[in-house]
């Protein structure tokens, strides 16, 4: 989480130099028979209100009431992109020990940096595989995933025994 958290602001300031669509021919005409949008949408959606903003300011504000602190008005997405995050970092230690919400907490970080990261690099997200769970219920993993637990079951799989779980039909066909 601390990572993920230390990274989150540089990467929200990263964002706004990848705001244009980079697919270029190479006589630098777009790469497509229409005319492109003038900006990466999925670079807007992380760098607006409710993309990182949403995440590390939604769960601040949520530390702040839980432990009725005042939660201070910023106007701007980046004021509250740092101040959430030194918030949780300087309560990073009564998080991960007293809050309910862990678990989602360090999810929202790692797929909110992840997601930033592929759009700076141009990576492609892992693919998602589904699987049953010993209870039937179907989860997708990915390779690049440490485990994972059933929300039906509270089965908990660790990388090895995920990896070994059996793909659904569609994963098959």
């Amino acid at each position: 989480m601390r990572a993920n958290l230390e990274a989150l602001p540089a990467l929200y300031r990263d964002l706004a130099h990848v705001l244009q669509p980079g697919r270029r021919g190479g006589d630098g005409r777009a790469g497509t028979r229409t005319a492109p949008i003038p900006c990466s949408l999925d670079v807007v959606d992380l760098r607006a209100r409710g993309g990182i903003e949403g995440v590390i300011g939604g769960w601040a504000r949520d530390l702040c009431e839980r432990e009725n602190w005042t939660v201070p008005e910023y106007t701007s997405v980046e004021a509250i992109v740092d101040w959430g995050t030194k918030t949780l970092l300087t309560n990073l230690v009564m998080i991960c020990d007293e809050h309910p919400a862990v678990r989602e907490i360090a999810d929202e970080l790692r797929q909110t940096t992840a997601q930033a990261r592929r759009l700076i690099t141009g990576e492609t997200p892992p693919i998602r595989i589904p699987v049953a769970c010993c209870c039937g219920n179907i989860l997708k993993v990915s390779l690049d995933m440490d485990g994972i637990r059933c929300p039906r079951c509270q089965e908990q799989y660790d990388h090895q025994a995920m990896l070994k779980l059996t793909p659904t039909r569609k994963a098959a066909a």
